[in-house]
């Protein structure tokens, strides 16, 4: 049995299977690439709902694991060498799970770093700039009288759709035939621009054919299905 009891963050969170991978997340677009990547592959884990309504992701608690107070981050019982390994970032997360299962990541050198560098388009430009269309769109942005900065997002946000439309252009997943953690981190953006941010005719959604079938591919997955719902929200 790991003993944990190194990490302060489990004083908040007891972990009741301390064998366990450890994940601490809410059913956001960046949370459940975590709990969709855990699904996908069978990794048995506990999961720990953080309340940002609580402010959860501000106390002392969470922070020791993850300073920059954003969710997900995980505590692997298992890690290099045996030893526990805590993680916060996303993307850091689904390659660490990648490489300790030996799935949704292939073994090609090349094919491999091209699904990083996927991986990476979406950390540093889908999930910022789409978060803003969000922000600006549905949220308190929406009553700034100055709607430049909505119409940068927006455009910005339709080039990088068009960027993935034209990768998708014959493929079924974004390294061809291969599903991989570059799917799983986009899946979850994606749905929310089109649903949850109410931008799909804002951002000319339905233009995007190869992005759209991709999407309803990628949502039809059982794993997807049940990711996207862990944690249950409060």
């Amino acid at each position: 049995m790991a003993d944990l009891s190194g990490f302060p963050i489990t004083r908040r969170w007891p972990a009741q299977h301390s064998d366990r991978l450890q994940l601490y997340s809410l059913p956001t677009p960046n949370g459940v690439k975590v709990s969709i990547m855990l699904e996908e592959i069978g990794l048995p884990y506990e999961v720990h709902l953080v309340d940002f309504s609580k402010d959860d992701q501000r106390t002392p608690e969470f922070l020791s694991l993850n300073p920059n107070g954003k969710i997900p981050a995980i505590i692997d019982p298992d890690g290099p060498g045996g030893a526990p390994l805590g993680l916060f970032e996303s993307g850091a997360i689904l390659h660490h799970l990648a490489e300790k299962t030996g799935r949704l990541l292939p073994d090609d050198p090349a094919r491999r770093w091209h699904t990083l560098q996927w991986l990476h388009f979406q950390m540093g430009g889908i999930g910022p700039m789409f978060g803003q269309v969000g922000f600006f769109h549905k949220f308190a942005g929406k009553d700034y009288e100055d709607k430049r900065p909505l119409q940068r997002y927006v455009k910005e946000a339709k080039r990088l759709l068009g960027v993935i439309e034209q990768r998708l252009a014959g493929r079924q997943w974004i390294m061809d035939d291969d599903y991989t953690i570059a799917d799983i981190s986009m899946l979850g953006w994606v749905r929310n621009l089109v649903g949850f941010y109410e931008a799909r005719d804002l951002v000319a959604f339905d233009d995007f054919t190869a992005v759209s079938a991709w999407l309803e591919r990628g949502l039809a997955r059982p794993a997807v299905q049940r990711g996207l719902n862990i944690p249950k929200r409060p």
